[in-house]
């Protein structure tokens, strides 16, 4: 399948600490979007430095892999002002996180073009809506299973609407 010209060649997902929510997100974007022939980079990153180099959070490991996504080998990270120009498309978990986003592509526009469009992660998915994927860090098993359940939702949601471009 060829790429449509909407489709982003790369997409950036964005949570607070890069240890629940985001890592998920990165492993079932890459794999749908695999399973749909699209070639995508996917990434994580997130917005804080709580958690940088570490492993993602020992609960969202489990239940990814009993969806069938290993994340494991993942490592935390911070966005960084090259993110901006390194990714077509940054997807925020939330939107304090989307808020967080924008100020810093604010700080760095001045100078700069061509960066990444910035979105909620849910903004195309009609089950959702735009709402915000919930942080499960304080949760229980039930939190972390939702979030994948909306993760995977939401992440169909986008690449059926770059099929349809």
């Amino acid at each position: 399948m060829l790429m449509k010209a909407c489709t982003p060649s790369s997409v950036l997902l964005v949570c607070l600490g890069n240890i629940c929510r985001s890592p998920t997100a990165e492993e079932v974007f890459r794999q749908q979007a695999a399973i749909a022939g699209l070639s995508i980079k996917v990434d994580s990153a997130g917005t804080s430095d709580w958690h940088v180099g570490s492993a993602p959070d020992a609960r969202s490991q489990r239940h990814a892999k009993s969806h069938g996504y290993k994340i494991n080998k993942l490592v935390a990270r911070q966005v960084s002002a090259n993110d901006f120009r390194d990714f077509d498309l940054i997807l925020a978990m939330d939107s304090q996180n989307l808020a967080d986003l924008q100020a810093i592509k604010d700080s760095i526009a001045e100078s700069e073009d061509s960066l990444a469009t910035l979105a909620l992660f849910s903004e195309e998915d009609p089950t959702y809506c735009g709402s915000d994927v919930p942080d499960p860090y304080k949760g229980d098993n039930d939190d972390f299973e939702e979030v994948i359940e909306r993760i995977e939702s939401s992440a169909q949601a986008w690449i059926e609407s770059w099929k349809a471009c």
